[in-house]
């Protein structure tokens, strides 16, 4: 495994994380999930990627358990607030100190650990003042149960308002967790210009357009059994991907993935490290094999000769506008 350091911070993560998104507490059953897990460890990764709303909870009580027994100082955990996790009340979502503070504790009795290594707004709350979030923020790295926070899919603007305030409370805001991916590029025109200047770092989700990227999904052909497509609530998420134009730019690049000698996927994952602003790519999985054969993706030399190639393949299929934040 190789490791990057997140932002201007002193701490390290693994260039590949796990993350269980839509996989634990959902559509993997737990010993399947702590298969994927023991995987993950077993190639390198230490870094871990999580959320209270993921299955409802469930995904970081899962991780939770599969981590159980590991050094706690050999891992990176990471989870995120903001989207509801009760019952419904007012104060069961967003960004409110009330939200924050109590998620922060749940979550930190979910994944059965004291801290979290970073502790990201999962979205932009514009009903809550920023102050308001940032100094829970703080309140919460000064009692020591948060060491770094980042935020998800938010505008350069937002960035740059949200990192002024830490600069104030003293607080290492070290990251920024978008979708990117070689069909999905809406943080390049400025969010990573911002996150360059304010010394943060893309941990980024959906390299491989989850799962378009793997060329399984074939202009006019049924979906794969098991793939996401075939799956009701997935099929929602990757239906912006499902047209013949994008496809079809998709099956080219498998000739550029063959004469590397990788997988698709791999190619994918490695396009997306290739920015040297990205600190890490989150893959899922719900086979530990996945995990093998992606980790592999560090090893992927791309030259400039071939990122051309890729962007000729994909010219016109390519999403870029940063309008779009936020919509990953």
């Amino acid at each position: 495994m190789k490791f990057r350091r997140l932002g201007r911070s002193g701490l390290s993560i693994s260039e590949i994380s796990y993350g269980n998104w839509l996989t634990h507490g959902s559509q993997v059953e737990e010993e399947q999930a702590h298969a994927c897990v023991k995987a993950a460890l077993e190639s390198g990764i230490t870094t871990f990627d999580t959320a209270d709303v993921y299955a409802n909870t469930a995904a970081e009580s899962v991780l939770g358990r599969a981590l159980k027994g590991e050094r706690r100082e050999s891992l990176e955990i990471l989870t995120k607030v903001y989207w509801p996790t009760g019952p419904g009340g007012p104060n069961d979502r967003g960004l409110g100190r009330k939200h924050v503070m109590e998620s922060a504790h749940a979550s930190l009795k979910r994944l059965q650990t004291d801290y979290v290594d970073l502790y990201q707004a999962h979205r932009y709350d514009h009903s809550v003042p920023l102050e308001e979030t940032m100094l829970a923020f703080a309140d919460l790295v000064r009692q020591g149960k948060v060491l770094y926070v980042g935020v998800s899919e938010w505008t350069s603007e937002q960035i740059t308002r949200g990192a002024a305030l830490a600069r104030e409370l003293k607080v290492p805001f070290v990251s920024h967790q978008p979708q990117y991916s070689m069909l999905w590029r809406v943080i390049e025109p400025q969010v990573v210009p911002t996150c360059e200047r304010e010394g943060i770092s893309q941990i980024v989700f959906s390299p491989i357009a989850q799962g378009i990227l793997t060329g399984k999904y074939l202009p006019g052909a049924e979906a794969p059994e098991g793939s996401r497509l075939a799956d009701e609530r997935g099929s929602k998420m990757i239906a912006r991907w499902m047209t013949d134009d994008v496809l079809n730019a998709v099956q080219k690049l498998k000739p550029i993935a063959d004469g590397l000698g990788i997988t698709m996927a791999q190619l994918a994952v490695a396009w997306v490290l290739k920015n040297p602003n990205v600190a890490s790519a989150i893959i899922g999985a719900s086979r530990p094999e996945q995990v093998v054969e992606n980790v592999k993706a560090i090893d992927v030399e791309l030259d400039d000769d071939v990122l051309a190639q890729i962007d000729g393949v994909l010219e016109g299929v390519v999403t870029d506008d940063p309008r779009l934040t936020a919509q990953g």
